[in-house]
């Protein structure tokens, strides 16, 4: 179907925050920090700055390149782990800050899959006999929010950003749409592995929780390093295998921007390494916003050209990994 990527966005904090910030935090260095992640800087997002606000401003960003107004969308999905309030959804509060009408709005899940999640969901919603016809896809989130700022294994890796990307169904059969293929999995019994243990039904918030730095993100670094390279690319050689593209076939790679290592293990076993999008050195672990900043940045430096095949993967807590293979139209 007619379905394009009419327009990009991304929404960066102003703040950086340096490995040497970090080292009058914790007991750290820059080496260390950059042998293990590749990671030398990440912004961070203000005090009176939220999700919706990053979301909001990477939207307009979109919107504004894809020359669309916002009244004329039909749906909104913002993935989030770092959503302004348990409810109502982030979405809703977006529609407001950007002026849209009173689309359908909604909030989804899936960690740093999030935005491919997203990016299936809107396709197959766009693709269905409603026929919704422009949609806008945002991955946003505050990490620094949910970051425990003593904990010298985590707190390096995180950064605060936005990203965005317009949907639009021309309505014509015969020019191909920008979805190629996508895989979407995920795996919960290793759940424990990468949570926020309190703060939902299972454990709600209470002194005890708040002085156990309980809110805050928790990782099992050797496991995760594990499942991110294997599932990641097991999903793209799944791709690959099911729509017989070759991978010296593939534009460009961008693989969630979690850490170096796990992206140059991934393009290493693609064997596609030098095409292969980074900019985690600058903007750390964006989660869900990740891939659609990588995917603006190569947009507005032309490094995109029409009929150009995209390949991206993505993985988080869940667990879930995805993968999906794009056509720049």
């Amino acid at each position: 179907m007619g379905i394009r990527i009419r327009g990009t966005g991304r929404y960066i904090p102003e703040k950086i925050l340096t490995n040497e910030d970090l080292t009058r935090m914790v007991d750290t260095s820059d080496e260390w920090i950059t042998t293990r992640t590749g990671i030398k800087t990440r912004h961070i997002a203000a005090a009176d700055e939220f999700t919706s606000d990053l979301a909001a401003k990477a939207a307009k960003s979109a919107l504004d390149l894809a020359g669309m107004a916002p009244q004329t969308l039909d749906l909104i999905i913002v993935s989030t782990v770092t959503p302004d309030k348990v409810f109502p959804n982030t979405a809703s509060i977006v529609q407001t800050k950007i002026g849209a009408g009173k689309c359908v709005c909604f909030d989804i899940e899936a960690a740093c899959s999030g935005l491919l999640y997203a990016f299936n969901v809107a396709y197959g919603m766009m693709a269905s006999p409603i026929g919704y016809k422009r949609a806008l896809i945002i991955g946003a989130e505050k990490l620094s929010s949910i970051v425990d700022w003593t904990d010298r294994s985590t707190c390096v890796l995180f950064g605060d950003g936005a990203s965005a990307v317009v949907l639009e169904n021309d309505g014509r059969l015969d020019t191909p749409g920008f979805y190629v293929a996508g895989k979407l999995a995920a795996d919960g019994s290793c759940a424990d592995i990468l949570q926020i243990p309190a703060g939902g039904s299972s454990m709600p918030a209470s002194h005890a929780t708040i002085d156990a730095r309980m809110h805050s993100i928790r990782m099992g670094g050797p496991k995760t390093f594990q499942l991110a390279v294997t599932s990641m690319t097991g999903a793209c050689r799944e791709l690959l295998e099911e729509t017989g593209i070759t991978p010296d076939q593939i534009r460009w790679a961008i693989p969630h921007q979690a850490n170096a290592r796990i992206i140059s293990a991934v393009a290493a076993r693609l064997n596609i390494p030098e095409r292969v999008y980074v900019n985690v050195d600058r903007y750390g672990n964006t989660s869900s916003a990740s891939i659609g900043i990588c995917l603006d940045e190569l947009n507005r430096s032309g490094q995109l050209a029409s009929g150009d095949l995209v390949l991206t993967a993505a993985f988080g807590a869940g667990l879930t990994w995805a993968a999906q293979l794009i056509r720049w139209i």
